[in-house]
């Protein structure tokens, strides 16, 4: 059985705004991460109806794509809310699991987009095949922080 952490936290105000680091956020069941974009309904994909009140993204993808492709894209780059180590993701869809003691479920995994590459000037698009995180939805919120176990319910 695998046991994760969770290594940071952001969030951004509006679709193409800088992403800004947290130490702790409100989940909101339903919703989204308090502030972020997609629980107010201003990130660059909120008019498609998706699964998106959380991105995650393993850390593990930043560090292949640096030794691989000698690629930086930093934590607050990716655009995903909360970037994980030891967490399978890919293996996440339509499973529930706890970040602390938010309960998330896997919803699909996110597609790699050429947004992405316009905002940080970074070939990566094809690169994040198969390894662009997973979005999901908040079943049970509260509070989470930098540092919290990820865990299977």
């Amino acid at each position: 059985m695998w046991q994760g952490k969770l290594l940071n936290i952001h969030i951004a105000e509006q679709g193409g705004a800088a992403m800004q680091p947290l130490q702790s956020a409100t989940l909101l069941a339903g919703e989204g991460i308090k502030g972020d974009r997609y629980a107010t309904g201003r990130g660059k994909y909120s008019p498609l109806p998706d699964i998106r009140e959380v991105t995650l993204i393993e850390v593990e993808t930043l560090e292949a794509l640096a030794r691989d492709h000698e690629i930086d894209l930093t934590a607050d780059e990716h655009r995903r809310n909360l970037t994980t180590r030891d967490v399978p993701l890919n293996h996440l869809v339509g499973v529930r699991f706890r970040v602390g003691t938010v309960v998330l479920e896997g919803g699909r995994l996110n597609f790699p987009c050429r947004y992405l590459e316009l905002l940080t000037g970074k070939t990566v698009c094809d690169l994040l095949e198969h390894r662009s995180g997973l979005n999901c939805r908040i079943i049970e919120g509260g509070e989470i922080r930098v540092g919290d176990q990820i865990s299977l319910v």
